[in-house]
């Protein structure tokens, strides 16, 4: 039985301990803040409740593993899934309306037929296509497998050209992809919204951000009763019933090394704790200076994945009921100077106080820059969540606006963590799960495979397989 120290209380670093803990090791970890979820957060006032991170998950399959592989009760005993239909309602910049199915490639390609226009739909049709080969093609290395220690084929763009015409001509960026293959701009900003979501601004993310539209539509969007912090919840007790020891307000300010070997921690207050594995489901300051870019041990240690994005959530306390036919989720579209926003509007009891209430949240993904006036910027968005909430203005009773500080403030880093992806020479591979150093694991959204509930899930179960099968893990099967 090895002493394992996890560093952090986020998904991935929980998933890690999970699975840990039921291989016989003895883990115990340790977190900053005074609760766990890292970005799971929530925010709650007055009887309304909002997620301050996610409110979709994406390829639910990886939590349904997690609880397989660490008890007996599976993932649906310990949360309540639903699929969200329509998937997204998105309102363009024209005014066009369109819903989009959940994880119907037929139904999408028909609903954008009728909404934009006879060929609207063959054309995303054929992107997914193109999309599911670069899947295909990085699927299993950038997330069923630790990362190579040669990561260079994953430098090279996975998204294959049209066969036809001009089209032919390589498309490097995911805005190329919008204006050279799908030649309307609202299909472009359909485009657009996908890599936003994720953190990625589409001028400079690769065509292989492909990728994410094409999983969103194939595997589905899924709610979590209670919100996603519900997820984190189940996932804490999870761990909890594995015997693994919980830390609360008790920073991690070094990893201690020995004869070229990670073997403990040193806390905040002098403190060190002895371990025989170190997993870091944290960013640690004493890892690498300025808090998000170079590391500090020399050009052998990964770099951190640097979009320059970041995440501003407003949080809208509504009076009224929410209408018989609204939508879960609405995409609003840039227009005059009001950035793109998500509206969600889960109809959910457990997020309001009454029936006569409604609790609506918008978030919007931003480059984050020095000296932006954010009230401002929540005013644009509320004004652009307008077109997904009748009344909204009339309905408002509060709102709390979380920005990009905020989120530094409670979890180390500002930035939108953003899903491994290929090509862009490799820049967009985050840092690998087994560190230069022996004996210390990178976890969590920050590491391989990336940003993302699901990708930070995935990254606990390639370093639990790390530690217990050590240099013979392949990777999930």
């Amino acid at each position: 039985m090895a002493r394992i120290v996890v560093i952090g209380a986020g998904l991935g670093a929980m998933a890690a301990a999970a699975r840990l803990a039921v291989a016989g090791h003895r883990v115990t970890v340790y977190e900053q803040g005074a609760t766990y979820g890292g970005a799971v957060g929530r925010f709650a006032r007055d009887g309304f409740a909002f997620d301050t991170g996610p409110g979709l998950l994406h390829l639910p399959a990886v939590y349904r593993d997690l609880f397989v592989k660490t008890g007996k009760e599976p993932l649906e005993e310990c949360v309540a899934l639903t699929q969200v239909d329509p998937a997204a309602r998105h309102v363009f910049a024209d005014g066009t309306r369109v819903d989009l199915p959940n994880a119907s490639r037929a139904g999408t390609v028909a609903a954008l037929d009728a909404a934009l226009g006879a060929g609207a739909g063959e054309r995303w049709g054929d992107f997914l296509t193109r999309a599911r080969e670069a899947w295909d093609r990085t699927r299993r290395p950038l997330l069923e497998e630790p990362q190579p220690a040669d990561p260079a084929p994953l430098a090279r763009e996975p998204y294959p050209a049209p066969k036809a015409g001009l089209l032919r001509r390589p498309t490097r960026t995911l805005a190329q992809v919008g204006a050279r293959e799908l030649r309307d701009p609202r299909l472009a900003a359909l485009l657009d919204a996908y890599a936003w979501a994720y953190g990625f601004d589409p001028a400079d993310a690769p065509a292989s951000a492909a990728v994410l539209p094409y999983m969103e539509q194939t595997f589905g969007s899924w709610y979590v009763a209670g919100g996603l912090r519900a997820l984190a919840d189940a996932v804490y007790e999870r761990c909890r019933k594995r015997r693994v020891e919980f830390v609360f307000d008790t920073p991690v300010v070094d990893v201690l090394e020995k004869d070229g070997r990670a073997v403990g921690v040193c806390l905040d207050g002098g403190e060190e704790v002895a371990a025989d594995h170190v997993v870091s489901g944290a960013p640690v300051p004493a890892l690498y200076r300025d808090q998000v870019v170079e590391w500090e041990r020399g050009e052998d240690w990964p770099r951190h994945q640097v979009l320059g994005t970041g995440r501003v959530t407003v949080c809208l306390a509504l009076r009224g009921a929410r209408e018989a036919d609204a939508v879960h989720r609405t995409v609003v579209h840039a227009e005059g100077g009001r950035p793109t926003v998500t509206v969600l509007r889960p109809d959910d009891p457990a997020l309001r106080p009454d029936a006569d209430h409604e609790s609506v949240t918008v978030t919007a993904t931003v480059r984050t820059t020095p000296g932006q006036e954010w009230e401002a910027f929540a005013d644009r968005m509320v004004e652009a969540a307008g077109q997904a909430v009748p009344g909204l203005r009339d309905r408002l009773l509060w709102r709390h606006v979380r920005t990009p500080e905020d989120v530094w403030r409670d979890t180390g880093a500002a930035e939108v963590p953003g899903p491994a992806l290929a090509g862009a020479g490799g820049r967009l591979l985050p840092a690998a799960n087994r560190s230069p150093l022996p004996g210390l694991y990178f976890a969590g959204g920050w590491s391989h495979p990336g940003g993302g509930l699901a990708h930070a899930g995935m990254s606990g179960a390639l370093v639990a397989g790390l530690i217990v099968e050590g240099a013979d893990f392949r990777g999930s099967q």
